[in-house]
């Protein structure tokens, strides 16, 4: 009798239903590429990362993705009421009922402690400690305090994205440096021009979930000015690592050729009253951070 009310008591609740897809799914994937991506790079480009063991560094990078991931994950269990709304995430694992709101908590946090103590323990209690702040910032500042709040959600929150190729860095050197920071500072400026050009698409959605994003509260054409901006920023930005010495004239000329090309397209966003041209400025926002990144990997080989 006690094992026949224990099998339907499991079988009723939502975990019963969950899979191992709908799990993963709640750390971001698509995001999670992008974030071990510029960690490996950070990693892959730090002085003395030939004298550090490769699997410390496979370790280091996959603490990284699972602390990315819990962020995710905890952002989508905060976020699950207003993606129920939204076309792009109504069919998420939350807003769907396919996983129960304290599972998909409860996850984050283990995820979480799991991936700095990882991080600590096979590389340094640097690393951990960006990676912890990183999270703080994702789950806390951006998701439960900014997002909701300002127009300027993703340009401050937009930091946390920024951490990665720091994390890869102090994963090798135990410190934060200039050059880290740099990284850093790229990734920063980068943020708002690949966001926003996603939010004017998916304005609609944004002003029916309620969310002040730039397009929502100034319109689209300041927004657009501003993309520009932030574009024209990143274009001297991503040339400093030829004038410090991190990198040579081939990557130089690949930055500027790089930077050149989100110009245009941020211009011709600018210029069109239609939503394709931002839907490839958005993917080629994408390809420009690989691409930039790949390229100075390139030059410490």
């Amino acid at each position: 009798m006690r094992q026949v009310v224990t099998q339907d008591l499991f079988h009723n609740s939502p975990l019963a239903g969950s899979t191992a897809r709908d799990f993963f799914s709640l750390l971001k994937p698509r995001v999670m590429s992008l974030v071990v991506f510029s960690g490996f790079a950070g990693y892959w480009i730090a002085p003395g990362r030939a004298d550090f063991h490769p699997f410390l560094a496979f370790m280091g990078i996959l603490a990284l993705a699972v602390g990315a991931g819990a962020a995710g994950a905890f952002n989508m269990w905060y976020d699950r009421d207003i993606d129920a709304v939204m076309n792009r995430t109504k069919n998420r694992a939350l807003p769907s009922g396919r996983i129960a709101p304290d599972d998909a908590l409860g996850f984050a946090v283990i995820m979480s402690i799991l991936a700095v103590m990882m991080m600590g323990l096979v590389t340094n209690w640097v690393a951990a400690g960006l990676l912890a702040f990183a999270s703080f910032f994702y789950t806390v500042i951006y998701t439960m305090w900014l997002k909701r709040r300002t127009p300027q959600n993703i340009v401050i929150g937009g930091a946390a994205g920024a951490f990665p190729p720091m994390i890869g860095w102090a994963m090798v050197t135990g410190d934060v440096t200039a050059q880290s920071l740099l990284l850093f500072l790229i990734i920063f400026f980068w943020t708002p021009p690949h966001f926003w050009a996603l939010a004017l698409f998916a304005n609609a959605d944004y002003q029916k979930a309620g969310i002040p994003m730039l397009p929502v509260v100034s319109g689209a054409r300041v927004t657009k000015w501003q993309m520009l901006a932030y574009t024209l920023i990143l274009l001297p930005l991503s040339v400093v690592p030829y004038f410090i010495g991190m990198a040579g004239a081939i990557y130089a000329g690949i930055a500027c050729l790089l930077s050149g090309f989100f110009i245009l397209s941020s211009i011709l966003v600018l210029l069109s009253d239609d939503m394709a041209a931002a839907k490839r400025m958005f993917g080629y926002s994408i390809f420009y951070l690989f691409a930039l990144f790949l390229a100075l990997m390139v030059c410490h080989i």
